[in-house]
């Protein structure tokens, strides 16, 4: 036992030293970069032995693009495509394209959605349903919001169909899911822009590219809950599927899918999500509707009407995301044999009667059918002029004045500066020896092959800079978000308000996130943490949330019965048995960082995001896949190396399910 005992106290000794010796050849190169004695090689790599990944790659699209024919069979699909979006478009719009059957009226849609809303969750669903609907078109917002929903009724069922198949495919074949889910998690660590130039190429600019991109963006979760759900589905229930004589088919059909049924509705409500989500970032590839405006709003400062669209996406979003976790908890209804037809669908009947009438009523009430401008309730103007007036107001000018000129020129660009200072070699030495410290040998040398590619791609200063913004907004949102978390997790009261408004703030389209951000700051580096720490704070609360909620209460009532003070308590009990589940939060406040730091390079910045914006001005397809692939392995790299540090934890701290 004394023995066992000693190998185990001897493994992260070893893994201690070995990770200080990395850093201090770190410190010594750096050391010896300030003192001037540091060859140019070993600072940067040499630009004459950087591959060329990017001419490689565009090598490969060119080849599969016009030798193999992809770009033909693209052009058909996207005909294809246009049919279809042209058909959503007409119908809540009013796209002047065949059928010719819209525009539906405003009032019909918001019924009938009302209607669903309470067979989903009630009186309180709907009447969030209803004045979703109904602000969106008093403040003279519909026809763009419906250019967006009409890509979303596309994206959103194609997703679901394509994910839940390579799901079930997944489930079927191990060696296919091995397969598939190194490519799920770098399509999940991609920055958006690189969904959106090969959108561009292949299925031009516009609705087009715009649905591509963003169904391909909502597939991945769908595959990953479908297969967890089939992974999860008890032997028994199988068991009696097979002695009641089921082929394989139903079998899946009745006993494996309505098995999964939650899992599979968790993957739709993350597709809705991310279907709104991209729908709105579809904007820089020409794609109309409530990005395409907003955009258009804040590139021209306009902040009053930016904020106005912004609420109206951030409505959507809520009600979206509502109502398909409604659906979720939702149990199948079961009625008695020989229950009128009427009376098992009498939510349905109540739609289509509620579409009908209000469909009826639009044809003599003009407000009904459409809201002009005229009629809009927009207060668009005045809010530009109240957000005019706060600004010049002393002490906010001085306060955003001060914080300007401390914080960033203070702080956060000698900061940058620092990073950028540090060489290459030495860099890649202190990322690999934190993974080693944290994850272990097998994380370490991910981390060295990872940021040595990152090195090799000849980006590595802007990869740097992307960095830069990520550790400073997320060391930030750590320094307000964990207080704040601490405070509220004492009390069941305030952990459940502030949990809702983290709830209510994951739903909420990134873009939003930019408005204050530039309303506050203007375009400054400021601006850019700002945005992606208010992001980036909100799995870090909620995560620490509830990693101090479930901490055993027995443990907490030992540690008061041995003496312990309320700071004892925490700091030597609460915080050290949360850690695992907060560092998941750690983990999410990272991605979201990478995620938001590329949505920044609208507000300006010179790191990866503001190269891949570059890219969808032209065709350079082979240099948008590398400035994507740097992002995807610096965040793969923390992801894979926290991840792993929270599992041993749990292993060791016997908190596993």
């Amino acid at each position: 036992m004394s023995d066992t005992t000693d190998i185990t106290s001897n493994l992260p000794m070893s893994r201690s030293k070995l990770s200080s010796i990395l850093v201090s050849i770190a410190i010594l190169l750096t050391a010896v970069q300030y003192l001037g004695f540091l060859p140019a090689a070993l600072h940067r790599f040499p630009e004459a032995l950087v591959p060329n990944f990017a001419g490689y790659l565009d090598l490969f699209f060119n080849f599969v693009k016009d030798d193999l024919g992809l770009f033909a069979f693209t052009r058909w699909l996207t005909e294809l495509l246009q049919v279809v979006l042209d058909t959503t478009a007409n119908l809540l719009f009013g796209k002047r394209r065949w059928p010719n059957l819209g525009p539906i009226p405003w009032t019909a849609i918001a019924a009938s959605m009302a209607v669903l809303g309470y067979y989903l969750g009630g009186w309180k669903m709907a009447a969030l349903v209803a004045f979703t609907f109904c602000w969106t078109a008093l403040v003279g917002q519909w026809k763009i919001a419906m250019q967006t929903m009409s890509v979303i009724v596309v994206a959103a069922p194609t997703a679901f169909i394509i994910g839940l198949s390579l799901g079930i495919a997944a489930w079927k074949s191990p060696a296919f899911d091995r397969t598939l889910k190194p490519i799920l998690s770098v399509l999940q660590t991609l920055p958006f822009f690189t969904y959106l130039l090969p959108a561009v190429i292949f299925f031009k600019v516009g609705p087009t590219a715009g649905a591509v991109a963003t169904t391909i963006y909502a597939i991945p979760p769908m595959i990953l809950m479908t297969t967890l759900g089939l992974q999860k589905v008890s032997p028994e229930v199988v068991e009696a599927g097979h002695m009641s004589g089921c082929t394989k088919f139903q079998l899946l059909r009745h006993v494996y899918l309505p098995s999964a049924r939650t899992e599979i509705l968790v993957g739709v409500n993350q597709v809705i999500m991310l279907c709104l989500a991209m729908v709105v970032l579809t904007a820089f590839i020409g794609m109309p509707g409530l990005g395409a405006k907003l955009l258009a709003m804040m590139g021209s400062f306009k902040l009053g009407r930016s904020f106005e669209i912004g609420v109206t996406i951030v409505l959507l979003a809520v009600t979206l995301d509502r109502m398909s976790k409604a659906w979720v908890v939702k149990q199948p209804e079961h009625f008695e044999r020989g229950t009128p037809w009427w009376k098992r669908h009498i939510a349905l009947l109540l739609g289509l009667g509620a579409f009908v009438l209000f469909c009826i009523v639009a044809q003599f009430v003009e407000v009904a059918s459409e809201i002009g401008r005229k009629q809009s309730l927009s207060v668009g103007k005045e809010l530009d002029t109240g957000i005019k007036w706060f600004l010049d107001i002393g002490w906010v000018k001085a306060t955003t004045g001060f914080l300007r000129a401390f914080v960033n020129v203070q702080i956060l660009i000698p900061f940058r500066n620092f990073l950028l200072s540090i060489p290459t070699p030495a860099f890649i030495l202190l990322i690999t020896a934190f993974a080693l410290w944290l994850g272990g040998r097998h994380q370490a040398i991910i981390a060295l092959i990872f940021f040595a590619l990152v090195a090799l791609s000849g980006w590595w200063d802007r990869s740097v800079i992307t960095l830069y913004s990520v550790i400073s907004a997320v060391s930030i949102a750590m320094l307000f978000g964990l207080p704040i978390a601490i405070l509220a997790a004492r009390t069941e009261k305030w952990s459940q308000r502030l949990l809702l408004v983290c709830d209510t703030a994951q739903t909420f389209p990134s873009f939003v996130y930019l408005i204050p951000a530039i309303m506050l700051f203007g375009i400054t580096d400021i601006a850019v943490i700002f945005s992606i720490l208010i992001f980036a704070m909100v799995p870090l609360i909620r995560y620490t949330i509830e990693g101090l909620r479930t901490v055993p209460p027995e443990v907490i009532e030992a540690a008061e019965m041995s003496g312990a003070t309320r700071m004892q308590k925490l700091v030597n009990v609460e915080l050290p048995l949360a850690l695992p589940t907060m560092a998941v939060g750690f983990n999410q406040a990272i991605m979201f960082a990478f995620f938001m730091v590329i949505i920044a390079a609208f507000i300006g910045t010179q790191d990866l995001g503001q190269e891949l914006q570059r890219t969808l001005a032209g065709t350079d397809l082979g240099k948008n896949f590398v400035l994507g692939i740097c992002v995807s392995l610096m965040a793969l790299t923390f992801d894979l190396t926290i991840l792993k540090w929270s599992s041993d934890r749990k292993k060791l701290l016997g908190l596993e399910e």
